[in-house]
């Protein structure tokens, strides 16, 4: 396979860069191909430059070629003898130069998923207590993938994720839930999630422990040296670098030196941590030893830094580029003395500084110096200024090298306010989840109080169940009772039907009175004979009726037939409703109930006329 990279890639990784902000340029190419190889199959594109025209129609395909080719391989405790170590070595010795009350920070680079930074948390938690780790420890979890930094956020793992965290362990810092395993709530706030990219984004500063296992295999050399050199620049003198089984520091041993190489931890280099050194440079005024530094020269001029020389005599030796535009230098200026230049003063005093060169044989570095543009505008240098000797020892002059640190200066103070205000938000986050826990106590009572309520509910639809069943019961009984009385009614109005013929066929007026005296039969003769129907006597006192008989002389006959007697026929003398004279012979017989008691009387009327 050729060595030699393919354009069409190379466009493809450019087009990322532009559009998506996605730098894969300094990721090793083997690696690259075959993940992009993978997402080319999964939607049936033959080369690069037809899959370039698919992720430009279809915006959704770089999400899924994102995590492709972040393959996110993580688990608690991997390697455990390394972890092993971590715990029984590392740990001792941080806590030791932290003394009892520094914070403790710690960078999880290329956290994944969660598992190594809560690995971490965990130790610590165990080395120093909950309190002491609730209130001294940040750990710091950072990656690329958005998906897998939001499952780290949630703490919540599969059973068979768990698998190698011991017992002990597990029981302490996980909690049970449906089935799940969720990291318990003070670990959880130890840890600050966030994405970060080692290339591109400001490392993480002042850290006691860096653990980036297995990240930096997926980097090229170059691309790992700029990530080792954030890793030593993130690190405090003391500090430890742990990284995975795959990858080694050979090539970056300036850098860290092994602490034990066999699990992969790594210290700061203490010489790596010395200033600058000077760069090496020509001056007219000094003797060029018959060496041709035509190439030094130009690279002195066009160095990235603004840098001059001033000779023993104090007089200006060399300018470059960026110096002559920083402080309006022109080349008439080379020979001129120093001081009187204004360099030589703003934006600091630097002849002396360049006395104290002299004078202490080393290199003067200030940091930070500030320089005033105009009211609103400062810009801020590393000024060093550094003795030049000759090949024979002998000074030369000195070099001074302004580096603009005001980019720095400014990320510096956006980290530091993104500190405090993170920080503010962790004060707050804390408040709320106080406030969500005692929300949650309040809504757990609330529950258990709705249980009883459904409880007693449950009962008392037993009991309404229970009375439905006895008001169905009832309700069978008066359908029963209803169609008895249906029946009886049948029957009455049978008998009633049957009394009314009876008292039809009989030749002779039947009236029939009640104990008051109210009429409650009256044949059809009757009403022949006197003119009133059965309705309109119906319920009348039968004394009260005019029907042409003197029917007050009624009155001893009938009440003696209702106390039981048997009272002589009465015969009065009267008219019928035609007005014919008639004498009328009346009967009285008691009528008695079901039960022989006497409720009623029976008159038979029988009339002739005169």
């Amino acid at each position: 396979m050729s060595s030699e990279p393919d354009p069409a890639f190379e466009d493809l990784l450019e087009f990322l860069r532009e559009t998506r902000s996605f730098d894969y340029t300094e990721y090793k190419r083997p690696t690259l191909v075959r993940r992009f190889g993978q997402r080319m199959q999964a939607v049936g594109v033959g080369d690069f430059s037809d899959y370039r025209r698919y992720l430009e129609a279809e915006p959704r395909e770089v999400a899924e070629l994102f995590n492709t080719i972040l393959i996110n391989v993580t688990g608690f405790f991997r390697d455990a003898p390394t972890w092993e170590f971590v715990a029984a070595d590392v740990i001792p010795q941080i806590l030791e130069q932290a003394g009892e009350e520094r914070e403790l920070r710690i960078w999880s680079a290329g956290c994944s998923s969660g598992e190594e930074p809560f690995t971490v948390a965990m130790l610590l938690a165990e080395a120093l207590g909950a309190d002491a780790f609730r209130e001294r420890v940040k750990i710091y979890a950072t990656d690329l993938d958005e998906d897998a930094l939001r499952q780290a956020r949630s703490a919540v793992y599969a059973p068979n994720r768990v698998e190698d965290v011991h017992e002990d362990l597990r029981e302490r810092y996980f909690q049970s839930q449906d089935g799940q395993f969720i990291v318990r709530s003070d670990i959880r706030r130890g840890v600050i999630f966030g994405r970060n990219d080692l290339l591109q984004d400001p490392p993480i500063s002042h850290v006691d422990l860096v653990v980036s296992r297995n990240t930096l295999m997926y980097f090229g050399p170059v691309a790992q040296s700029r990530i080792l050199a954030n890793f030593h620049f993130a690190l405090n003198p003391n500090g430890f670098l742990l990284l995975g089984k795959a990858e080694a520091l050979a090539s970056h041993n300036g850098l860290f030196r092994p602490y034990d190489l066999k699990r992969r931890v790594f210290v700061p280099s203490a010489e790596a941590r010395s200033d600058r050194p000077p760069r090496r440079m020509a001056f007219p005024a000094i003797d060029k030893l018959g060496i041709d530094t035509t190439l030094e020269e130009a690279a002195f001029l066009q160095a990235p830094m603004a840098e001059l020389g001033v000779d023993t005599a104090g007089r200006v030796a060399f300018v470059n580029q960026p110096a002559r535009a920083l402080f309006a230098l022109q080349s008439t200026d080379i020979g001129r003395p120093f001081h009187e230049l204004e360099v030589s003063y703003r934006p600091l005093e630097l002849r002396s500084v360049i006395e104290q060169a002299y004078s202490e044989g080393r290199t003067i570095s200030i940091k930070e110096v500030e320089w005033a543009i105009d009211n609103d505008t400062s810009r801020f240098f590393d000024v060093q200024v550094a003795p030049l000797h000759s090949q024979g020892g002998e000074v030369l002059g000195v070099s001074a090298s302004f580096i603009d640190v005001t980019h720095a200066r400014g990320l510096q103070n956006e980290l530091e306010l993104g500190r405090r205000q993170l920080e503010t938000a962790y004060e707050e986050l804390q408040s709320t989840v106080g406030e969500l826990e005692t929300t949650n106590e309040e809504l757990q009572s609330a529950n258990e109080e709705l249980e009883t309520t459904n409880e007693e509910l449950q009962s008392t639809n037993e009991e309404l169940e229970t009375i439905n069943e006895e008001l169905q019961s009832t309700n069978e009984e008066l359908e029963t009772m209803n169609d008895e009385l249906r029946e009886r009614t049948d029957e009455a109005l049978s008998s009633n039907a049957h009394l009314a013929g009876i008292l039809a066929s009989i030749p002779q007026c039947v009236v029939v009175v009640d104990s008051k005296l109210r009429v409650t039969a009256w044949s059809r003769n009757a009403a022949e004979l006197w003119g009133l129907r059965a309705d309109e006597v119906a319920g009348e006192h039968i004394l009260d009726l005019e029907i042409g008989i003197p029917m007050h002389s009624l009155r001893d006959p009938i009440r003696s037939a209702l106390a039981g007697d048997s009272p002589e026929p009465v015969t009065l003398s009267g008219h019928d409703r035609r007005g014919n004279a008639v004498e009328c012979s009346i009967s009285f017989s008691s009528l008695a109930g079901h039960d022989g008691a006497v409720n009623g009387a029976v008159l038979v009327m029988q009339a002739q006329r005169v």
